[in-house]
């Protein structure tokens, strides 16, 4: 099966106070990546639910959650009934993430499961058919702007060569230090999704960037 190749900017590097004008200059994105932060998870804090709630009212572009927060067994579900088109919770966090991947799931959301850096992907490859997508971190969450691990790239296609195995429709995200000249190695690697904040909300033409790193990445990617 061939996995389709999305591009989901993250609004972390945008305007957040006019985040409906910024989401609209990324109108040709397959989502808009929504980074939900507690300041206990990560060192940082950006907005919740009650924010997002009223993103999912205000746009047409599906959303992207990404909970970098403590207690997702707890908080994760109000995104999924709030209409996100995917919600992903962290496995560090996470005291039930089948549980969880399966209540969100139920609600109507797709289900992510994101690892940081230095946490492996080998002690979930048997429960891949629980999850629709995997995060793999390629920095350290909290912080745009960072620069890509290319370490992570070997965990990238241990995932990929475990879902291929598998014969499951598992996407892989990648989300940190995505740009032109990253994004190849990572579709190489076996990702089919993207999350660029810096380099879409820096460029002069969002929706143009949006298209130069999905080429690149259709033109690289290896399942």
């Amino acid at each position: 099966m061939t996995a389709p190749i999305l591009i989901s900017p993250s609004v972390l590097n945008a305007d957040l106070a006019n985040l409906t004008g910024e989401i609209g200059r990324i109108a040709s994105a397959d989502y808009v990546h929504l980074d939900v932060m507690d300041n206990h998870f990560v060192p940082n804090m950006t907005f919740g639910l009650p924010v997002v709630e009223r993103i999912l009212a205000t746009t047409a572009v599906p959303a992207d959650v990404h909970l970098m927060i403590d207690d997702p067994d707890t908080w994760a579900p109000a995104y999924a009934e709030a209409g996100a088109a995917s919600v992903t919770f962290h496995a560090e966090a996470a005291r039930a993430p089948v549980r969880l991947a399966r209540e969100l799931r139920a609600k109507g959301a797709r289900a992510s499961l994101a690892l940081r850096p230095a946490t492996g992907i080998e002690n979930y490859l048997d429960l891949l058919p629980e999850f629709d997508m995997v995060l793999v971190m390629t920095v350290e969450p909290g912080f745009g702007g960072q620069s890509f691990i290319t370490g992570t790239l070997p965990k990238i296609r241990r995932t990929r060569d475990a879902i291929t195995r598998s014969g499951g429709d598992v996407w892989i995200q990648v989300d940190g230090g995505v740009s032109r000249e990253t994004i190849a190695d990572a579709a190489a690697a076996g990702a089919n999704v993207f999350v660029a904040g810096s380099a879409v909300y820096s460029a002069a033409d969002p929706a143009e960037e949006i298209a130069v790193l999905r080429g690149k990445a259709t033109d690289a990617f290896r399942p």
